[in-house]
């Protein structure tokens, strides 16, 4: 319970190293630990009660991935920071262990996704053209590969993941999709014969900016993937500075404001190098569907139960 790390903190906002395996809310008894219990026992003078989870969560990361979480403290803050993600102005980045020996140092994976209909698979996704893919849309994740190494004998990669769209498992799909899965991702991937099962699915947010109007909300979580802290990892190559693509990401201008899906294959939806800002993707109008569905979702604020 006492195990919550603080990255960022204002008077609207907080940005939370949220611990891995830790679902963020619940409705069921079960769950003797979640983000929010962790956060209203950090911080009950900040517990919002007009709602129903005592946080205002403005988006979400798996029960079994760790990093950077934005929680709003007051319906305002959320709203600005969800006008953010609406508009696609939000800028994520993540870290990950993968099977084997990625060989493009960098890429662009733009496979569609789709939920899996597959008998015993409702809860997962696929890729289109894959058994029982059900209505894909189009997905974009730019990958680099910052080190090649070894995880318990077998060939890794570490590499730096930039969701460019939200997609249910994104990046767990797309790497597996790639043939490299996430190293401890028991869903996409399987546990290698050497090494039984990793202790946790080597995923971690490790970089988030949120440019509200009011502030630019920026959090840079530590990495979890170093031989200090996990005696599995042994990288041998390096192949890309990981403070190098920071400074990247960090200097790169934020989106102009665009809503719907980018263009599959893209070429201008890649990971900004140093002065080369990415054009924004081609914006197709909302429509009054969607824009109630947005604005009964910004009137309730809350999260599905155990998502």
């Amino acid at each position: 319970m006492e195990n919550l790390s603080i990255v960022y903190r204002s008077r609207d906002f907080l940005v939370v190293n949220k611990h891995w395996d830790v679902r963020i809310d619940s409705k069921t008894w079960r769950e003797t630990l979640t983000l929010q219990k962790q956060l209203r026992h950090r911080f009950p003078e900040l517990a919002d009660p007009d709602t129903y989870y005592g946080f205002r969560f403005c988006h979400q990361l798996d029960f079994s991935t760790s990093g950077a979480l934005c929680v709003a403290l007051n319906k305002a803050a959320a709203g600005s920071a969800y006008k953010c993600f609406k508009e696609r102005r939000v800028t994520k980045a993540y870290l990950a262990l993968v099977r084997g020996h990625v060989q493009e140092s960098r890429m662009t994976i733009s496979y569609a996704i789709g939920r899996n209909n597959t008998e015993g698979r409702a809860h997962t996704m696929c890729i289109e053209g894959t058994h029982g893919c059900e209505n894909p849309k189009p997905s974009l994740t730019e990958l680099v590969v910052l080190e090649h190494g070894l995880y318990a004998g077998d060939p890794v990669s570490k590499v730096l993941l930039q969701p460019l769209t939200g997609r249910t498992h994104q990046l767990r799909v797309h790497c597996s999709a790639l043939g490299h899965p996430i190293v401890g991702d028991l869903t996409y991937g399987q546990a290698s014969g050497r090494e039984d099962q990793p202790f946790r699915m080597m995923l971690h947010a490790f970089y988030l900016r949120i440019p509200t109007q009011a502030e630019c909300v920026e959090a840079r979580t530590p990495d979890p993937f170093l031989p200090t802290l996990d005696a599995c990892w042994s990288p041998h190559t390096l192949v890309q500075p990981l403070d190098q693509l920071v400074q990247v990401l960090r200097a790169a201008p934020d989106p102009e404001p665009t809503e719907g899906d980018p263009r599959p294959c893209s070429p201008s939806m890649s990971l900004p190098g140093p002065g080369q800002p990415p054009p924004p993707p081609a914006k197709p109008p909302e429509t009054e569907a969607q824009r109630a569905s947005c604005l009964q979702w910004l009137s309730e604020w809350t999260l599905e139960p155990d998502n």
